[in-house]
């Protein structure tokens, strides 16, 4: 391992997450005593196929028989759903070792085979009349805590299809998931040159930050090369995946790419146009003024693509070991209440997080919830950067929302990416804050830079990715997309973004092949944008008044996805659907720079 500074502890003694409180190892005979058990509950579930119909003149039976329906489907999916969380949180740690990736994928298909035949209860639900299920809610008041789920199943129904089709598109599920299976293996195997070392993708990607130009470049040119050679395969692999999407969307009767992915987070189309729309137009006041002013600051005319992220400061930053950066995320979480310091603190009592950078560990970091029952389990590669103190407190903002609404149930608790990103944004912000307040005021020039790049990495780059996949997939209709031509509209979206005081050197082009959310979960990186924006009035909302401002957030958090995000804000006096509320995010990081230009 290579890291940039030296801290008084080693930053890179962080804790290895234990997966025993799902199962010992993949022998385990609970694993297949559960597939059993899944297969008993779908049985059962099965059992009523047919008999929501067949009683919708009867509205107390048909609510008992909707609520005993649904009840078994959530069981069903969540004995599924451990399976699943452990498969994929072991293989995520061992993307070199060919039996995890193995085993993943054949849990995978295994669930497949045993959840597809329960396709029927959201066709069988969506035969029934709106007016039908509200007289079955009233007449059985148990089933109405499933009003929120079934409002998310009654939003598809435009886009159904047949039983048949829809049960071959289930079984196909595992097939479709080989190709993020490729991209996953083939980033996990590379090795980067950097100089004399040898790095992997996260300690490449970690080295952009280094204080060091030289160190810099020898990384950032080290993953041009890397990614070049690859970059034949993650264009086939992105082909593949878009084609494969365009062809469901078309079954299913989407527009745009993105239609599906609207649709399950519960927002307008028009109003995430709307948002990437008006940070487009704030690139000039947001990225090309602050890049501007670093290259100014730095004492360069022009930035290269790698010194995005460098610190302004020529001296060392500040490193923090795993000690220190626990009790900073603590205190921060300690500051909207005990609760939530509470909530935070047992990730850390318990082996709940994997935070030990090692080869063959996939880069990034995840909060990954595993059941309403269960608790989640928090991902990161813990390089003892400041960035890794915001990306660990923003992971466990994830982890305590999850922690949060677990009292809804899995089919509730799972929130809409509207939503998604705000607790986590949230804890990253008290975070910041936090480490600006303590900083020696040598420091607070370079942490208001950090700050204001992380803020541009979650909104400008984020649109500026969901740009960049939108006019792939809107090339990918008429074709496949060779890999130059992605490498041509990636720079045009990422030269637009960032402005003209940067440098998009030789060999960026090739940058977008290892973006896992393009492969994984397309169209996803709004969400982030989102978060951030949606965030920023909230913090502004805390700041009027912080203890009125705690227990409408809990309240939030532990609603889960059982409200939309219109409905979840309106307490706090937030109204989303009015344009002026997403240029408050924008002032707001219009501010920060501000205030960084009077310490230039």
């Amino acid at each position: 391992m290579n890291a940039p500074f030296k801290t008084q502890a080693d930053p890179l003694d962080a804790p290895l997450w234990d997966l025993s409180d799902l199962y010992a190892s993949r022998e385990d005979a609970r694993i297949e005593g559960d597939l059993e058990r899944a297969r008993g509950l779908v049985a059962e579930l099965n059992a009523l196929q047919g008999r929501l119909i067949e009683t919708r003149a009867d509205a107390a039976v048909l609510g008992e028989r909707l609520d005993r329906a649904v009840t078994l489907y959530e069981q069903a999916s969540d004995v599924l759903g451990g399976l699943g969380a452990y498969a994929f949180l072991a293989a995520s740690t061992n993307r070199n070792d060919a039996g995890a990736q193995g085993f993943e994928a054949t849990v995978r298909e295994k669930m497949t085979a045993i959840a597809t035949p329960t396709v029927w209860v959201t066709l069988e639900v969506n035969q029934l009349e709106e007016a039908e299920i509200e007289a079955a809610l009233a007449a059985y008041p148990a089933g109405a805590r499933w009003r929120p789920w079934l409002r998310r199943v009654r939003a598809m129904k435009p886009h159904e299809l047949s039983q048949e089709l829809e049960t071959f598109l289930a079984e196909r599920g595992p097939i479709s998931a080989q190709w993020p299976r490729l991209f996953d293996e083939t980033l996990a195997a590379m090795k980067i040159r950097a100089g004399k070392d040898e790095l992997t993708l996260a300690e490449a990607l970690n080295r952009l930050s280094d204080p060091k130009a030289a160190r810099r470049k020898a990384a950032a040119e080290g993953l041009n090369g890397a990614l070049a050679q690859r970059t034949a395969t993650m264009a086939l692999v992105m082909n593949t995946v878009a084609a494969d999407k365009a062809l469901e969307d078309r079954w299913r009767g989407f527009k745009r790419p993105a239609d599906g992915r609207h649709l399950s987070n519960e927002v307008d189309g028009e109003a995430v146009d709307a948002m990437a729309d008006a940070v487009a137009a704030a690139y000039p006041r947001l990225s090309h003024r602050y890049y501007a002013l670093k290259a100014r600051a730095m004492g360069k005319a022009k930035l290269d693509q790698w010194d995005r992220n460098a610190p302004i400061e020529t001296t060392a930053p500040r490193g923090y070991d795993w000690a220190a950066g626990k009790q900073l995320v603590l205190e921060s979480f300690a500051d909207l209440g005990p609760e939530f310091a509470d909530r935070a603190g047992g990730f850390f009592d318990r082996p709940w997080i994997d935070g030990k950078a090692r080869p063959g560990k996939q880069s990034g970091a995840y909060a990954h919830p595993v059941t309403s029952d269960r608790h989640p389990y928090v991902f990161l590669n813990w390089m003892g950067e400041r960035r890794d103190v915001l990306t660990l407190a923003h992971e466990l903002g994830h982890g305590v929302h999850q922690t949060l609404a677990a009292g809804q149930g899995s089919l509730l608790a799972d929130t809409p990416l509207t939503l998604a990103e705000t607790a986590s944004i949230f804890a990253e912000g008290l975070t910041f804050d936090r480490l600006l307040k303590t900083a020696p005021k040598a420091e607070q020039r370079g942490l208001l830079a950090g700050r204001i790049e992380d803020g541009l990495n979650t909104v400008v780059r984020q649109i500026a990715f969901h740009r960049f996949e939108t006019r792939f997939h809107d090339e990918r209709a008429a074709g496949e997309v060779p890999a130059e031509r992605i490498g041509e509209i990636w720079m045009e979206e990422m030269g637009a973004s960032l402005g003209p005081a940067v440098t998009l050197n030789p060999g960026y082009e090739h940058w977008w092949s290892y973006v896992s959310h393009f492969v994984h979960s397309p169209f996803y990186v709004y969400a982030y944008a989102f978060g951030d924006l949606l965030v920023a009035a909230l913090m502004e909302t805390r700041a009027k008044d912080p203890e009125g401002f705690t227990p409408l957030y809990r309240e939030l958090l532990a609603g889960g996805g059982s409200r939309g995000y219109v409905e979840a804000l309106a307490p706090f006096g937030l109204n989303p659907r009015d344009p002026a509320f997403w240029t408050i995010g924008t002032k707001r990081l219009e501010g920060l720079i501000d205030r960084f230009e009077a310490l230039v």
